[in-house]
């Protein structure tokens, strides 16, 4: 009895590509009008920016590249680059795409958040900075900020906030689920 309470859950790499795809797709689809109105409604930009419902595409990169960057932390190499390959392989269906453009695109966004975030590797941080920059907000500061072309701190923090909403919990994951090549 205690052998079955305490074993993990299994799950194939397949069905946790499919659900991680899925599940952060549909959840940046039903609340991006949100994330739109916390930025421009936020009271540390001097003016609102024009980010619309045609921006979400960029969000969604920067939600999968960031995820992506930690899941690197939980996963042996070979098991990382086979989990990755295959929610590649999801994200291109789910935007009917090819598989090398999708792939391109989230080296390059996450390169862009190492980038824009460099020296520090919180990549929670990296998000909120790469939507600073992606979404071009420097502009929309008071002079200070928006002359260093550097995000506020309060600001960055709020963004930290609201993407904290779109990280996995790969930890909290993998103590609940194992994964397998099949189920049986």
């Amino acid at each position: 009895m205690l052998k079955t309470l305490f074993r993990k859950k299994k799950i194939t790499e397949s069905q946790l590509a499919l659900s991680f795809v899925n599940t952060t797709i549909r959840s940046i689809e039903e609340s991006f009008d949100d994330v739109i109105d916390a930025i421009k409604n936020d009271s540390e930009l001097s003016s609102s920016p024009l980010i619309s419902q045609k921006d979400m595409d960029e969000f969604i990169f920067i939600v999968f590249a960031g995820n992506l960057k930690l899941l690197e932390r939980y996963l042996p190499a070979s098991e990382e680059i086979s989990l990755n390959g295959l929610i590649t392989e999801k994200i291109t269906a789910a935007y009917d795409s090819d598989y090398n453009t999708i792939k391109d695109l989230l080296e390059d966004y996450s390169s862009y958040i190492s980038r824009v975030n460099h020296p520090s590797k919180n990549v929670l941080y990296g998000m909120s900075k790469a939507i600073f920059f992606k979404y071009d907000l420097g502009k929309h500061q008071e002079d200070y900020f928006a002359q260093l072309n550097s995000p506020n701190p309060i600001f960055l923090k709020r963004i930290d906030n609201i993407m904290e909403n779109y990280l996995w919990d790969w930890n909290n994951f993998f103590n609940k689920y194992k994964i397998t090549n099949n189920l049986f």
